[in-house]
């Protein structure tokens, strides 16, 4: 879902667990790439400087004659200048007289040991070129600096795998600045090579590390939030600590798949831990016990102009069959278990199940072709069962759409879409979740009434101040009149229609109000959390700079535009 960019890192109050101040470490990349160089140098660079050295004196040392025929020694700056043009092979030629034989032959010993030290310390440099730490550390170097240059609010995103992937796509589509860490470097690789707009740095480093996440920007002053996107927990949960340690100031999102993980995270204060194992048995219930309100959430989450999905009832009702081998397993049994459900857990090496006369059946191993093999037994000696899928791998993705099962879990896919809520519509998240706690009733009825404002395709989301930066117009009428959410949303050419917009979030002075009436009065300083079509939001946001427009959706009179103009209208009759 494509959206204005908000701001979501809001100014947090201090943690508990803070106790004092310790500024993130800055990394020291630039010192180590200084210190490999110059100590692996330092030995050919002596040696060069000898055989100079000595060349030089014996070329001072050794009597020449002038033009005059009579003899005379070089100055050691002679010396040095003549040695300096040939050790570099220029050739001025013999200055500032022509030299005499014994000369000539020293000066060809000078030439041949100047070839002997360039060849070694060209040969060294060309072996450092190569050395792995020099390599690495002229990386951090690199990586560091363009990190410093940053000049705009930036997103450190740890882990590249599906999930750092997709969010980086993501936001780097929305025009967002980010920096990506990674152990691996081949996904490295394929961040410089991606289909990026905006030149992403990336480290390849370790990102339990405080010094990783110091050489990332983590004490930058533009660093406006951190997603611990990798798939291990623990690791995850070190990012959180160190965030919240270092910085707590900065927002940080992370996903775990283990409970006890996810409750450690929220020890420590982190702004969204993002479990899908818990996160899509929750939907699986929503969608089982209240259809409806699935049908609303999932459709506000897809992409923009998405069709509406089908509403599919009557799944709560009988025997479960789920197959695991891993924790999800277990989980997804106990949510149902949890919902009143039969439930039946098996394992693979029990063989292809029995459905009988089970309703539906959760393929959850972690293996993807042995869930799509389980889930096509399944649909042949059961056809009318509901199939959940699990996918693991977006390789598979192809096959399980060609399947057509009734539900998919993409644990990936799950992640990347409640991060970029999070991150993107803050607000709109808050009122997702909301929504999920309603009842079916009611989700049918503002279905309905979303569809009958917006159209059939998936609105987008978009968040509005009214404030004097963003809504100067409406400031004006705000501070002589009310105006209300159902005036305000009209459509600023003909009244008596109204902006294909629908206001799901009006937060006010810190407290949200969700759903918010059409006949709310609206106040300075209000956030307007809308839903609807492109058009409509930039029609929106011209008409809140217009006093005239303002004044006609709130009380139906056309006065001219310019001031001028309303200067006169109440001067002179008729006009």
């Amino acid at each position: 879902m494509k959206s204005e960019r908000p701001g979501w890192a809001r100014p947090r109050a201090k943690t508990a667990l803070r106790r004092i101040r310790v500024d993130p470490p800055q990394g020291s990349a630039s010192a180590d790439a200084i210190f490999i160089l110059m100590r692996r140098m330092r030995g050919p660079l002596v040696f060069v400087i000898c055989v100079f050295a000595v060349d030089v004196l014996g070329l001072a040392l050794i009597p020449g004659v002038d033009a005059a025929g009579q003899p005379y020694r070089m100055t050691a700056f002679d010396a040095f200048y003549v040695m300096s043009y040939t050790a570099t092979t220029i050739g001025f030629g013999e200055l500032p007289h022509s030299f005499t034989t014994a000369q000539r032959m020293w000066l060809t010993f000078g030439i041949y040991t100047s070839v002997v030290g360039w060849a070694y310390l060209v040969g060294v440099m060309f072996s450092i070129m190569q050395d792995h730490s020099f390599r690495h550390a002229v990386t951090l170097q690199r990586f560091a600096r363009k990190v410093r240059s940053l000049r705009e609010p930036f997103l450190i995103i740890a882990g590249y795998g599906q999930m750092g992937r997709g969010v980086t796509e993501a936001l780097d589509g929305l025009g967002r600045r980010l920096v990506v860490i990674d152990e691996d470097g081949v996904r490295l690789d394929a961040l410089a090579g991606g289909r990026l707009r905006i030149d992403v740095p990336g480290i390849q480093g370790d990102a339990r590390d405080p010094d990783t996440l110091g050489l990332a920007g983590l004490g930058h002053p533009h660093c406006e939030g951190v997603l611990a996107m990798t798939t291990n927990d623990h690791v995850n949960l070190s990012i959180v600590m160190t965030v919240q340690l270092l910085r707590p100031e900065v927002p940080v999102i992370a996903r775990s798949n283990d409970r006890a993980t996810v409750g450690a995270m929220r020890d420590f204060r982190a702004d969204g831990v993002i479990n899908p194992f818990d996160d899509y048995g929750n939907l699986l219930l929503i969608r089982l016990q209240r259809p409806a309100v699935y049908q609303l959430v999932t459709w506000l989450l897809s992409p923009y102009d998405s069709p509406r999905p089908p509403r599919v009832e009557g799944l709560a009702e009988g025997r479960w069959v789920v197959l695991g081998d891993d924790r999800f397993g277990d989980e997804i049994a106990d949510d149902l278990r949890a919902a009143g459900l039969a439930v039946d857990v098996i394992s693979p090496a029990d063989g292809r199940p029995e459905m009988g006369d089970a309703v539906g059946f959760v393929a959850g191993t972690s293996d993807d072709a042995l869930n799509l093999s389980m889930a096509a037994h399944a649909r042949l000696s059961h056809p009318e069962i509901f199939l959940s899928v699990r996918q693991r791998s977006d390789r598979t993705s192809p096959l399980l759409k060609a399947f057509n099962a009734e539900s998919v879990f993409i644990p990936a896919q799950l992640t990347v879409q409640e991060a970029l809520a999070r991150v993107i519509t803050p607000d709109f998240w808050g009122f997702i979740r909301w929504a999920r706690t309603q009842d079916d009733a009611w989700a049918a009825e503002y279905l309905d009434h979303v569809v009958d404002r917006c159209g059939e395709g998936s609105p987008d989301s978009c968040r509005i101040v009214l404030d004097r930066a963003s809504a100067p117009g409406a400031l004006w009428w705000l501070q002589r009149h009310e105006l209300t959410l159902g005036d305000l949303l009209r459509d600023p050419d003909a009244r008596e229609d109204r902006l294909p917009l629908v206001c799901v979030g009006l937060r006010r002075a810190g407290h949200s109000q969700f759903a918010p009436g059409d006949d709310t009065t609206v106040r300075k300083g209000d956030e307007l959390l809308l839903i609807g079509r492109l058009w409509a939001h930039r029609t929106l946001s011209q008409l809140l700079y217009d006093e005239a427009q303002i004044e006609y959706v709130a009380t139906g009179n056309r006065v001219p535009s310019s001031w001028v103009w309303r200067k006169l209208s109440r001067r002179v009759p008729g006009v």
